[in-house]
This record gives structure tokens, sequence and C-alpha cells, in this order.
């Protein structure tokens, strides 16, 4: 059985990550959606999660993979943080934090998916691709918080958090033995 691929397209690519219109109130090069209806690659990547992450390789056949390989992988990020966090607004507050420190994009060295996407061309196309980048993982992270939580004061869902030690692509956005 394949993996899930994303059924959208990409208007515009950096380093070979579509750069995706999403429905989102945070700051940032991407397109906004208006219509809440409309899927976007948020929506993708939380709904294909639980079924990708068993996955030890990915065919990529768009450019819109690749944003949804790295949300893949991002959400698993998240879900670790979400673990240690005894209720949802820690583990917003966490989240918030986590989309905001210092991290890697293409074409760094330690950046675990540069054999996938490329290396940004210019200096100015690396910013734009970081503040891409930061504008997913918040977004991302709000979300998924709210699909973990139940309410405001219940525990995380065990149906989330049970996927925490799965590597998807036996890859980690932390880094080795992380």
């Amino acid at each position: 059985m394949p993996a899930y691929h994303s059924s959208l397209t990409a208007p515009k690519s950096i380093a070979k990550m579509g750069v995706m219109p999403l429905k989102t109130k945070f700051k940032g090069p991407a397109p906004t959606i208006s219509d809440v209806e409309e899927q976007d690659i948020i929506d993708e990547a939380i709904y294909y999660f639980k079924a990708n992450v068993f996955f030890k390789s990915f065919e990529v056949k768009s450019d819109a993979d690749r944003t949804l390989i790295y949300l893949t992988l991002y959400v698993s990020e998240c879900l670790k943080k979400v673990q240690r966090s005894p209720s949802k607004g820690e583990a917003k507050k966490s989240i918030a934090t986590l989309a905001v420190t210092q991290f890697d994009i293409p074409g760094d060295t330690k950046y675990p998916l540069n054999s996938f996407m490329g290396k940004p061309v210019n200096r100015q196309e690396a910013d734009q691709l970081r503040q891409y980048m930061t504008q997913l993982r918040q977004e991302l992270g709000q979300r998924l918080v709210d699909k973990v939580f139940e309410s405001d004061t219940a525990k995380p869902s065990k149906w989330w958090l049970c996927f925490v030690k799965r590597r998807f692509m036996d890859k980690s956005l932390s880094g080795p033995g992380a």
C-alpha cells in the first residue's frame, strides 16, 4: 500500500518545497485561504499523519508532497512536546515556543531532508523559506493541540500520543537519537 500524497498543487516553490495557501492568522509569505471549508496542506498533514507515519519511504510526486513530508515530521516533534504537557494551555505554550525557536532549513548541513529538497538560491529566498516554515509550524502546532486535546481540561488523547515513538521515513527534525 502506498503512502498518502497531497492532492493539492503548489502555486509557487522555494527550494523545491511547495509554498501552499493556508487558512491562518499567522503572518508569513503563504497566500491565505478565506474559505474555512476548503482543505489546506495542514489539514492534509494532520489527517494523513497516522497513516503516513508508518512508512519508511515516500515517493515524492510534487512540491506539495515535500511540504507534506516536512509537516508530517513536524507533527512528530509537536507530539513529543504535547506528551510532556499536563494541560492544553501548557501544550499550546510549548508548541508556540517550538514553532519560533531556531531550526534548520533546506540547504543547512544538519537539515534531515536535504536529499528531498533543494537549496535556496540566495539569502532573500532563504529568509522567505524560513518565514514560510515558521508560519507552517505555528499554524500546524495550534491546530494539532486542538485536535489532540478534546477539551480544555482533558489530558491529551492516547490515540495521538501512541504515535510519539514512530519515525516517519526513519527521520527526525530534532536530529539523530532524539
